[in-house]
């Protein structure tokens, strides 16, 4: 018998808010796994129908403006059946190969997580330069182990109630899996322009905190030796303190990471990442001067 004709011991975690448009292909491809939760924060949509109608425990989260969000209420909260946990937000998708992949990595003792690398979408094309990919994120680890850092950013208004850019702690071994994620977002730009609003006041504190030194112990950390998220901490401590980040930002990802190769697409995303990286400075000059 296939793999993929069996349930995968995993507890399937997705965190949902008004997601009926992105929800239906999220669920059809993670239906191997044994178990799928969706955390729902009130959705005014289908959302918690098309969840129940795939088989899914449709569970509410009511944030309060505290610690902790979303992700680390739910890992702490649900009673998972299995030692294992993937994170997968709405508008991704686990397809079988990966899943093949999965069903084989739990089964070694040595690792307590994976990275798993994403394919981000954008106008329906594949984002692939840019420094876009590779992006690997820690999403399947076991739950017991693992939480999301507290960055200090939770209080901030406007931001939601889901960690975002946080990553997960996890002590112990970790690997790499080789088959892609997906990201494909099925709605519009408006709400990527309106979902970056949001974000932006989260990286305006980031920013605040690491230029005030306020960042809570309790991080991922900075190392430019370290993973590629510990990486990608440490240029951000250097980042933070560079002029005219906005041009540099588009700079970046369009020519010297050779976003310009994604065509059309490509110029898009780098000039919409250029204008977020603007509103990031605004906020955190707000920050700053009105505290």
């Amino acid at each position: 018998m296939s793999i993929l004709l069996e349930k995968i011991p995993v507890s399937v975690l997705i965190p949902a808010k008004n997601e009926e448009l992105n929800l239906p292909a999220c669920l059809a491809s993670v239906v191997q796994a044994a178990e799928i939760f969706v955390v729902d924060s009130q959705s005014s949509d289908r959302t918690e129908e098309i969840a129940a109608s795939y088989g899914a425990q449709v569970v509410q989260f009511y944030f309060h403006g505290c610690w902790p969000k979303k992700k680390n209420w739910a890992i702490a909260h649900l009673r998972f059946s299995y030692e294992w946990v993937l994170i997968v937000d709405c508008d991704e998708r686990i397809p079988p190969a990966l899943w093949e992949e999965i069903a084989t990595a739990i089964q070694n003792e040595d690792y307590n997580g994976y990275y798993l690398n994403r394919k981000v979408f954008f106008l329906g094309k594949w984002i692939r330069f840019g420094g876009k990919y590779p992006d690997w994120n820690l999403r399947l680890f076991k739950y017991k182990l693992g939480r999301y850092e507290n960055l200090n950013t939770e209080h901030i208004p406007n931001t939601g109630d889901n960690e975002v850019h946080e990553h997960v702690i996890l002590p112990g071994k970790v690997g790499y899996l080789k088959n892609d994620m997906l990201h494909i977002d099925f709605r519009d730009i408006y709400h990527w322009i309106e979902r970056h609003n949001r974000y932006s006041n989260w990286e305006a504190r980031v920013y605040f905190n690491l230029l005030e030194g306020k960042n809570d112990q309790e991080t991922i950390g900075a190392n430019m030796f370290g993973n590629p998220v510990q990486r990608k901490r440490f240029l951000k401590k250097i980042w933070v303190w560079l002029p005219c980040k906005p041009t540099l930002r588009f700079i970046w990802f369009y020519l010297i990471r050779f976003g310009f190769l994604d065509g059309k697409a490509g110029y898009i995303y780098g000039r919409l990442l250029s204008q977020y990286e603007y509103q990031i400075g605004v906020k955190l000059y707000e920050l700053r001067k009105f505290g």
